[in-house]
């Protein structure tokens, strides 16, 4: 449906995006997942038609949208766009809003795809009101609307849930994926907020100073990253370090950790660790000291300090409840073992 290929962005002398490919298939849901100033935003205005592409292209359908020699107007894409402030003209009613993209057909026509859309994302009561007399995030599902409205081949949403309050974004987040769902339509999405890309994306993209560095599902961006950034972006773990004993066996600081790795005898590496990895166990004979700790309701998230001085954490049920420099017995229960060469 969407292909990039080897497309890079540069304003004058300044490269903002290396030569990168990814592609969306059609009814799906992708996201670009970074921190401030990766790229992301620029490759999105690109998808657009706002940036011209430096090398490679984007095309849709199989029709070229850009080149280096060739750039199809935005309006001529058929391509949906939410922006980060929703953009709403504040002049115009909720239905005005949603119907500002169908010119050209029977008022009657506009009326009724402007009442599917307003049941659709839930305000068949609000088509009247203005955008200052609605919450943020009703003014997130009118600005959703308005971009449906064309009926977009592609729908792309930079940051649309920025602006909201952190309790709303979650909900909302899956809310938008279900309507997007529901329209049948591919979609792109910026966001540096791992937990907004994990409720809306099938595919997420981390990205990180203009370069694509893993583009899979949330599982395998957890479970299996593909280098140290994307181990530390996507979750929390730490890094132990190691020293690969055999082909199925590393010497770590919570001892020696058995799984078929393939990597030379004697070679140095990081042992990725992550917070459920580490289970509370007061019969363990490995003892650890609480450094620091943060309620999460049902779960304690420890910090804890090994023997050695190398810092792990600790996801335990809340009821486990320990106090600043006690003593815990921890054992390692690890489903996935994720290996990097070592950087030191």
């Amino acid at each position: 449906m969407l292909e990039i290929q080897q497309i890079s962005i540069a304003y004058g002398p300044t490269r903002v995006v290396s030569p990168l490919s990814l592609s969306l298939q059609q009814g799906q849901i992708g996201c670009l997942l970074g921190p401030s100033g990766c790229g992301k935003t620029s490759l999105l205005r690109a998808i657009a038609g706002f940036e011209p592409v430096q090398t490679g292209s984007v095309s849709l359908d199989g029709s070229l949208l850009s080149s280096p020699n060739y750039l199809l107007p935005p309006e001529q894409r058929r391509i949906g766009m939410v922006f980060q402030d929703f953009a709403l003209f504040p002049h115009l009613t909720v239905a005005e809003n949603i119907a500002f993209g169908l010119r050209g057909i029977k008022s009657s026509v506009r009326h009724s795809i402007v009442q599917e859309l307003l049941a659709l994302v839930g305000l068949p009561q609000l088509g009247a009101r203005y955008a200052h007399q609605l919450s943020g995030g009703q003014q997130q599902r009118v600005a959703l609307a308005r971009a449906l409205a064309p009926e977009p081949r592609v729908l792309l949403l930079d940051e649309p849930f920025s602006g909201l309050d952190a309790d709303l974004r979650e909900g909302l987040a899956q809310e938008i994926r279900g309507i997007i769902k529901a329209r049948g339509i591919s979609a792109l999405m910026v966001t540096h907020d791992q937990y907004e890309a994990f409720a809306v994306a099938d595919q997420i993209g981390v990205m990180q100073q203009g370069s694509l560095l893993q583009w899979a599902d949330a599982y395998q961006l957890y479970h299996q990253p593909a280098n140290p950034f994307v181990a530390d972006f996507i979750g929390q773990g730490v890094l132990l370090p190691g020293q690969v004993l055999s082909t199925e066996s590393v010497q770590t600081p919570l001892g020696v950790l058995h799984h078929p790795h393939g990597l030379r005898l004697g070679s140095r590496v990081e042992v990725l660790i992550r917070p459920d990895d580490i289970v509370h166990d007061d019969q363990s004979e490995v003892r650890a000291k609480v450094i620091q700790k943060s309620f999460r309701g049902s779960h304690i998230l420890y910090r804890l300090q090994l023997d050695t001085g190398d810092k792990v954490l600790c996801l335990a049920p809340s009821h486990h409840d320990h106090h600043l420099n006690a003593r815990l017995g921890i054992r390692l229960e690890l489903d996935h073992l994720v290996l990097f060469p070592s950087s030191n």
